[in-house]
């Protein structure tokens, strides 16, 4: 996801920074994304307004909880999904609450954004699913917040969709969760994980 997204972001004419805790990782996917494209270890402050941990649910708390208040004033992108991986059948965060605002928990300072969970990485590569460009759902808190990650989104020639509050990212999880499970079931098994959701109008 992380190298999906940055292809994403170059594509939208946006600064690149890749912070891994492996810097020579950071280092070799930057220099593939190219469009000058910087990397680090996590030892450094993302320098961006746009944060996004391109993490799974227990490397994204993981990173969090280090960066702590260094994040405090910036935009948060929460991608992932909490889903068990040994089943695939439910979601691995509590009862009525969500990925997106057990991170927020651990990061007050920052306004965190429920986007890009619903969208695969080789579908987000390439933009398109289907022939069509890919539908990106976005739930925060703050209009503010939705409203840039929406444009990146746009930018990036994706189609962004506002649901409103971080509370809906329960649902885009739980979504997600039957779409997982779709790319698994083998009565489907042209779906390859290159399937996208899409609103029709």
């Amino acid at each position: 996801m992380a190298r999906a997204l940055g292809t994403r972001a170059v594509a939208a004419g946006r600064s690149v920074q890749i912070l891994d805790r492996t810097p020579e990782n950071a280092a070799n996917l930057a220099a593939e994304l190219g469009g000058g494209a910087t990397s680090g270890g996590l030892n450094e402050i993302p320098a961006g307004d746009l944060v996004v941990l391109a993490l799974y649910f227990g490397p994204a708390k993981e990173v969090a909880t280090h960066y702590g208040d260094t994040l405090s004033g910036k935009t948060v992108i929460e991608i992932s999904n909490p889903v068990n991986s040994e089943t695939f059948d439910s979601l691995q965060v509590p009862a009525g609450s969500s990925a997106a605002e057990e991170i927020a928990a651990l990061l007050p300072g920052a306004v965190v954004v429920k986007a890009f969970n619903t969208t695969f990485a080789g579908p987000l590569t390439a933009g398109t699913a289907g022939g069509l460009p890919l539908d990106v759902f976005i739930a925060s808190d703050s209009a503010q917040a939705r409203a840039e990650v929406a444009a990146f989104a746009a930018a990036a020639g994706l189609r962004p969709l506002q649901v409103g509050g971080l509370h809906h990212a329960r649902e885009l999880e739980g979504f997600q969760l039957l779409v997982v499970g779709l790319q698994l079931n083998p009565d489907y098994e042209a779906f390859n994980w290159a399937t996208g959701l899409k609103i029709i109008d």
